[in-house]
């Protein structure tokens, strides 16, 4: 069996790995030319048999793919979702609905199909100009606003606003940088914010059937540069008062959205008056650690998504993971509050915790960390578990001790 990752990165490179392991063949192709070291850094070379590089002759591409005998076509992360589901298209292999592959990367788009679904989304406007965005804000007399990339992830550029000054500030910020992806900006999305607890649900869906794979509840806090910053996040149970209200919600998003082939990465925040989605993603959840999932929480969305990819019929036929006792798990985002050179130890001395059951640097010894303001700008992740909530909140109030301390970097 052969299959094409487009844009291998992030848990995209698990992916390879977890196929190439299983004795497929893997084959990469690059969406862009030019790819940020944000996602570079963790591509595995090793994992393919064939890296065809970046092409801008579509036809070519699609020719190459077809001599190859490809079966699938999988975007690794969210840079590479419209072009595998063209791809996949043209070459008459499974993917999701083509008539709205651009809904599922272009976040205006993607809340005008699932309004038009009659399922509730924020009141939202796309904005070319920081002048255009300020005078929408103001227009709809909203108390508060977020302002965010077009087609980005993550926190990427994300901003809350209480003012028309700050909605054109933030609109201009964004309109002058790359996304995470290395992407140039030419609009902002501008929204009301929401509140309320916000949810990841991560999903695989094979033949229109959609498999819950994890719930995950969000803590965000607020960065130094008044953008939300990851603090931890806590699988929640399916089978709970939560995932009740939100797994029937997902499921009617991904089918808006004409999601029936693939995975699928949906955050969700619930309001006083129900769910409202924030985003999707066509793809995996990014930068997550499947071998932990898979030892706490059953079935990770990359191993269900290696199973629907090699074997589909033999995909779990419940739609939601076992119900029961969740384990006490947290993952942990990193946050550095000293700039400075990357310090060795700090791995070593995080490891040695004795909640922490996997640590995930994003940065070398001896590179330079700036204070941490977004996901691009964390140095990494750990996850922690332990017998009692009391041992892992323990934990976690030492690590974020050290790091006012300074653990990341040496001064």
């Amino acid at each position: 069996m052969k299959v094409a990752i487009v844009d291998g990165y992030s848990t995209g490179a698990t992916l390879a790995n977890r196929l190439a392991r299983a004795g497929v063949d893997c084959i990469h192709v690059r969406s862009q030319p030019d790819v940020s070291a944000f996602l570079v850094r963790s591509f595995s070379p090793d994992d393919y048999v064939l890296d065809l590089g970046f092409t801008g002759d579509f036809i070519h591409l699609a020719r190459e793919l077809a001599r190859l005998r490809v079966s699938r076509v999988l975007a690794g992360t969210e840079t590479g979702v419209v072009l595998a589901e063209t791809l996949a298209n043209a070459l008459s292999l499974p993917t999701n609905d083509p008539a709205l592959v651009e809904a599922r990367r272009n976040k205006s788009l993607m809340q005008q199909a699932v309004q038009a679904a009659g399922l509730a989304t924020p009141q939202t406007t796309i904005a070319r100009s920081a002048r255009a965005a300020a005078h929408w804000y103001a227009v709809w007399g909203l108390q508060e606003a977020v302002v965010k990339p077009l087609a980005s992830a993550g926190t990427d550029g994300v901003t809350f606003c209480t003012s028309a000054e700050e909605v054109g500030q933030a609109a201009t910020n964004i309109l002058t940088t790359p996304n995470i992806f290395g992407e140039p900006n030419d609009a902002v999305l501008v929204q009301e914010r929401l509140h309320g607890t916000e949810y990841c649900i991560n999903t695989v869906s094979s033949s229109g059937e959609h498999h819950v794979a994890e719930i995950w509840r969000y803590t965000k806090r607020i960065g130094p540069s008044a953008a939300p910053i990851y603090d931890f996040q806590e699988p929640v149970d399916p089978a709970g008062a939560e995932g009740k209200v939100l797994l029937p919600y997902a499921r009617d998003v991904l089918g808006a959205l004409g999601i029936t082939e693939t995975p699928a990465h949906t955050e969700v925040m619930l309001t006083d008056r129900g769910p409202v989605l924030i985003e999707t993603g066509a793809r995996l959840g990014g930068g997550t650690a499947p071998d932990v999932v898979d030892a706490y929480l059953g079935p990770s969305q990359t191993t269900l998504a290696v199973t629907a990819t090699i074997d589909p019929a033999s995909l779990p036929t419940r739609n939601t993971p076992d119900p029961g006792q969740q384990p006490v798990l947290r993952w942990v985002d990193f946050i550095n509050h000293h700039p400075g050179r990357a310090n060795p130890d700090a791995l070593t001395k995080i490891a040695e915790l004795p909640s922490v059951v996997a640590v995930f640097p994003s940065f070398a010894p001896g590179q330079y960390l700036a204070a941490t303001s977004s996901l691009p700008t964390s140095p990494g992740f750990a996850y922690l578990a332990a017998p009692t909530g009391h041992e892992l909140i323990e934990d976690y109030g030492t690590l974020r001790a050290w790091e006012h301390e300074g653990i990341y970097t040496s001064r």
